[in-house]
């Protein structure tokens, strides 16, 4: 079969378009054949070095992923082949604590498509049957694809973690990112008011069109000083904080007391200035979130599927310009979601 791998740790030389053994589903396994998979900041991360991930080479790239079901391993009952599926990134075990609570993602032995194990940018990929869910007829596939890792992250930390309200305001770096630009649109699904932040022009104001109350060029302004003037010198509620050392001062200064903060990344570094007295002095809340559990991906296919909201798609590209779209995002040049198609 047709995909998309490494062989190596380094730069583009070492992601490869070519063929790899088609997998064999084992028992309570499902082959799915993909249609689309999303792309992630992960795939350059495990491109560049995997540091701390374990994992084999050559391996897969991709965690999203959406297909039909192909072949069904031994004692899966319930899918026929043919049937359009989502496939949930977080291979877990359904019996330790967090599973049995409902929070998959923290499973002991939670592995990632694309991370751990092969991933979605292949014409096949073998998940456990508990791992899929049904695609609805009202939501495109290449919109489902992009939907179970940055959007389900920007889903829990707003509705579950910061649990944002209609009467806040909300903060959002880096707006032409996958979770920041869809947070900012779930934050308007709640009603609250959305200020973004970009260094692009362009970016911001495609992020107005689709709704946010304020913007902000952090290349050109004071992101507090412009924040403040927007909250009448009050402060935000939540700030959705994907970017780490660049921007973590700034987000603790932009609450309001009281406020929360939400992070789910560290592009600019993972160990920024603590600032402990502003944090315990303010009484700031601060949640680390990451993926989200079934139950939150259902609410958030349903509510794509209804249109209630409208996925952002960058651009779609093909296998053989795999290079050309890894290329892309790690530029930040995108705004929204980049997708592969990997079956049409």
């Amino acid at each position: 079969m047709k995909a998309v791998y490494i062989n190596g740790h380094g730069g583009p030389e070492v992601v490869e378009v070519g063929e790899r053994p088609l997998p064999e589903p084992g028992p309570g396994e499902v082959r799915v054949r993909v249609a689309f998979a999303g792309f992630n900041h992960v795939d350059l991360y495990m491109r560049n070095s995997g540091a701390g991930i374990t994992h084999e080479l050559p391996l897969i790239l991709g965690v999203d992923g959406v297909g039909a079901v192909d072949r069904a391993g031994d004692g899966v009952e319930g899918l026929v082949a043919g049937a359009p599926v989502l496939i949930y990134p977080a291979i877990h075990c359904n019996a330790c604590e967090f599973c049995v609570r409902g929070d998959q993602m923290l499973c002991t032995t939670c592995r990632i498509p694309g991370e751990h194990v092969d991933g979605t940018f292949a014409e096949y990929i073998c998940v456990p049957a508990n791992t899929l869910l049904p695609l609805p007829e009202s939501l495109a596939p290449e919109k489902a694809a992009i939907l179970p890792t940055a959007l389900l992250t920007a889903w829990r930390m707003i509705m579950t973690q910061a649990v944002v309200r209609p009467w806040e305001t909300v903060l959002l770096h880096g707006v032409g990112g996958g979770v920041a630009l869809s947070a900012m649109q779930f934050v308007k699904l709640t009603g609250a008011r959305a200020i973004v932040t970009s260094g692009a022009a362009g970016k911001l104001a495609q992020a107005r069109a689709l709704g946010a109350d304020a913007t902000v060029n952090y290349r050109e302004d004071d992101v507090v000083a412009r924040v403040m003037e927007f909250t009448g010198g009050r402060g935000v509620d939540v700030v959705v904080d994907n970017v780490g050392g660049d921007t973590w001062g700034v987000s603790l200064k932009c609450l309001v007391r009281g406020g929360r903060l939400v992070t789910c990344g560290a592009t600019t570094g993972p160990r920024p200035p603590a600032d402990l007295q502003r944090i315990f002095i303010r009484q700031l809340k601060i949640s680390g979130s990451t993926l989200g559990n079934r139950e939150e991906l259902r609410q958030l296919v349903e509510v794509a599927a209804s249109g209630a909201f409208e996925p952002v798609i960058d651009g779609i590209w093909e296998m053989d310009t795999v290079h050309d779209a890894m290329d892309r995002m790690e530029k930040a040049d995108q705004f929204g979601k980049m997708v592969l198609r990997v079956g049409g």
